[in-house]
């Protein structure tokens, strides 16, 4: 029996609280067959259906006053293949459920992003990414989805099934259909050697091109109205695993990265003229470190301290350029920045609307401290990447529309020809999607 609410109005917020809702509906289904009636009994109805896991998107990409579906019991891992070395997983799957599951059977993916809060199909479906050299985002460790389409109906797609489908689908941002089960690569599971290091903006924008190229995974903070960076380099080991110690870990990721620096921000932002003093603290709060763990408990950390975030994908010869360019419109302007700069990179990949697809590729992100002015900083920073040929992160503020990005995405028309051909009524429309893809 589908497990939907009707005749309530159930409000619905994200987790930076820049988005809410009320759906007319909800529906919890526990299966791919109640999810394809969800979706009928929707459209007899009239209402348009959208997909929601943690909110961690910071756009209003799963907004919806139709039928909400919550996937919180389309969870677990489906199958294991190991000659295949595959895993098949349910869409409602928290990634951090998953990669504790992979580890337990001696598994992992091969890279994954800084956090693991999201659903797997929220984080892919977005084009959620960590950092790295050859290894490229979570969507593109893709070997297999199932799909329910406008119609009700259940398809599944890989490079050699439904093919068209499998190249948009992997990051389909909630237009094609719901995403019901994804099927990863994995690998044995490794080790991984983690060197955290201060570094000045000067050396590391000088360095960059050779920090690319000497690490697996790399990775660097910049500290606005400051010199300062704090670079992350992440590299395979043989071993032995050396965790962080538990109190000298605890004083790094809790104490300091998330207790110390939620104070700073509250401060700053009651106090913005003190910020450039509390940022030149903060940048140097953290000390150099080095430890050697499993894959998730190396590329993720806990993110307690809410913010609202903007990320520009770049050609990766351009990123020192943009980042140099944002640090002198930060010092000549009146913008006081608690946050610092995060910079990673992604190799080319195949993927329709990737960020990343057909070019090597550097991300800059820049956020601000939840319930602080930001759309100053933002509109600023985006003018230097749109004047490069940025693409933004489907799940993070941006102001770019379909006109942008048929621009910037040389298949962008394969995708919007794939969205009339599955989704010609808009079952799966919302405002967001009508800017970004239009009608």
């Amino acid at each position: 029996m589908i497990r939907t609410r009707r005749g309530e109005s159930s409000p619905w917020r994200n987790w930076a609280g820049t988005v809410a809702s009320r759906p007319a509906r909800e529906t919890r289904p526990a299966s791919v067959r109640e999810v394809a009636e969800a979706v009928r009994e929707a459209v007899a109805d009239g209402l348009r259906v959208k997909t929601v896991g943690t909110g961690h998107s910071f756009t209003a990409i799963a907004a919806t006053d139709g039928l909400l579906v919550r996937p919180d019991l389309l969870t677990g891992i489906r199958r294991i293949d190991r000659s295949e070395m595959t895993v098949t997983v349910e869409s409602g799957t928290p990634l951090k459920r998953l990669n504790t599951a992979l580890a337990r059977e001696g598994l992992s993916l091969t890279n994954m992003g800084d956090i693991m809060e999201q659903t797997v199909a929220g984080a892919t479906s977005t084009g959620t990414h960590g950092t790295g050299r050859d290894s490229a985002s979570i969507a593109a460790q893709i070997k297999g989805l199932e799909l329910v389409t406008a119609d009700g109906r259940v398809i599944t797609c890989s490079q050699k099934e439904n093919p068209e489908i499998f190249a948009a689908a992997r990051i389909g941002l909630g237009a094609l259909g719901i995403v019901t089960a994804i099927t990863f690569a994995v690998e044995p599971l490794f080790l991984l050697t983690a060197r955290e290091e201060p570094m000045s903006f000067d050396r590391v924008t000088a360095d960059f091109d050779a920090l690319h190229a000497e690490n697996e995974h790399f990775e660097f903070y910049w500290f606005p109205h400051t010199g300062n960076c704090n670079t992350k380099r992440n590299n395979r080991s043989s071993g032995p695993a050396s965790p962080p110690g538990r109190v000298g870990g605890w004083i790094e990721d809790e104490l300091l990265s998330n207790g110390a620096f939620q104070l700073a921000c509250s401060f700053g932002r009651a106090v913005p003229s003190a910020v450039p003093a509390i940022a030149r603290v903060s940048s140097r709060a953290l000390s150099a470190r080095t430890y050697t763990d499993i894959p998730y408990k190396v590329f993720t950390s806990p993110r307690r301290v809410r913010f609202v975030e903007m990320e520009y994908a770049l050609p990766r010869q351009a990123a020192v350029t943009a980042l140099r360019e944002v640090r002198a419109m930060v010092e000549r302007s009146p913008l006081r920045v608690s946050f610092p700069v995060e910079v990673r990179t992604a190799p080319a990949d195949d993927i329709a609307l990737s960020a990343a697809s057909g070019r090597d590729t550097a991300y800059i992100a820049v956020h601000m401290y939840r319930g602080t002015p930001y759309r100053s900083y933002f509109t600023a920073v985006e003018r230097i990447m749109t004047a490069l040929g940025g693409r933004p992160h489907w799940g993070k503020i941006h102001t770019r529309d379909a006109e942008y990005f048929a621009k910037v995405y040389p298949r962008f028309a394969e995708f919007t020809a794939l969205r009339d051909r599955l989704d010609p009524d808009r079952v799966f429309q919302n405002a967001y999607l009508r800017r970004v893809l239009g009608d």
